[in-house]
């Protein structure tokens, strides 16, 4: 590192001592909560997708859900000559809890790298960014993709981070099978689209999925979208919906919404989606719970490696807030018109 640089990380490691309320952070230390809003907010602003659904804190390891706030029915009129009146939950909240983990987000920069940073005036926005946009870019892979929580993961085993967390996905296969679609009639352990399969279209496929599957007052919510696997989306029937943003505006656009609907429903792709699934869902229905006073962080500089490394760790866990507006079809294999 050279010594212009080194003047600069110092400074950057000063200042992280002075929000955190301690002396030095190059010795492990428990984020101030301010500082760890500040990060939590930073990792969502970074993401469209990670905007439109719920970033919560929660004060426990292990506890009830928030829920989505939207339950059955609630109005009713009653004869209180003969009954009292009895009272509802609007909240819908069912007997499913959350459960966290530990993540660790531990990153490292190479001197080298800093190097040529030195020379920018946001040097120490630069750091900052570089492991805010990673986290919020993980913590979508893994919504979509965790399967299990492992003691020590494996990304070799698991690149999409499938032993991380339970995802999204998972708890609905685990908690709410009969919401989840994984085979038709005409082939074992796949759904077919297509000239003589299961569905025509992609578009009669997610049409019978939320009908056929989603209670009543869940199917006609106009929050409802069909998040579409990369491997179903089609040029032709998929048209992208133009943007006239700034290109400024665009950085954290990660959500693609297309011109057409499916099943009467607004179509969208996002980062790390199953490639050949459909989820039908409310965005708010999806959430990461992250335990308050829980981030750790440790940042040393390693001049065995010529770097600086920065270990990060927070307890959180991926919930789905209500089942009664969330499913899914997976193994959707397309049929082309000759293999009819």
């Amino acid at each position: 590192m050279r010594n212009p640089t080194r003047h600069l990380f110092n400074q950057y490691l000063e200042r992280q001592a002075e929000l955190n309320g301690i002396t030095d952070a190059t010795h492990s230390f428990t984020v101030d909560p301010s500082v760890e809003q500040v990060l939590e907010d930073r990792a969502q602003e970074s993401s469209e997708f990670l905007q439109r659904i719920n970033i919560s804190p929660v004060a426990e390891l292990k506890g009830e859900k928030l829920g989505l706030g939207i339950g059955e029915s609630i109005a009713s009129r009653t004869n209180t000559d003969a009954n009292d009146r009895t009272t509802s939950d609007p909240t819908g909240l069912d007997n499913f809890i959350y459960e966290l983990a530990k993540t660790e987000f531990d990153t490292h920069i190479k001197w080298a790298k800093l190097d040529m940073w030195a020379k920018f005036p946001d040097f120490q926005e630069r750091i900052r960014n570089q492991v805010i946009r990673r986290i919020a870019l993980d913590r979508i892979m893994i919504g979509f993709n965790g399967t299990h929580t492992a003691a020590a993961s494996n990304r070799a085993t698991y690149p999409l981070l499938q032993d991380m967390n339970k995802g999204w996905i998972q708890q609905v296969r685990d908690d709410k099978p009969e919401h989840i679609m994984s085979e038709g009639t005409k082939a074992d352990d796949k759904i077919l689209v297509g000239p003589g399969g299961d569905y025509a279209t992609i578009d009669a496929l997610v049409y019978d999925l939320y009908n056929g599957i989603l209670p009543n007052w869940a199917v006609g919510d106009t929050e409802l979208v069909a998040i579409v696997g990369r491997d179903l989306l089609h040029d032709k029937y998929f048209p992208l919906i133009n943007s006239d943003d700034a290109p400024s505006e665009q950085v954290a656009r990660d959500i693609i919404m297309s011109q057409k609907r499916l099943g009467k429903l607004p179509a969208v792709t996002v980062p790390f989606f199953p490639a050949n699934a459909v989820t039908v869902t409310r965005f708010d229905n999806l959430s990461i719970y992250w335990q308050e006073g829980s981030r750790r962080r440790y940042i040393i500089d390693n001049p065995k490696r010529d770097r600086i490394e920065d270990f990060q760790s927070v307890n959180e866990g991926y919930v789905v807030e209500d089942y009664d507006f969330i499913c899914h079809a997976e193994n959707i294999e397309l049929v082309p018109a000759e293999d009819a």
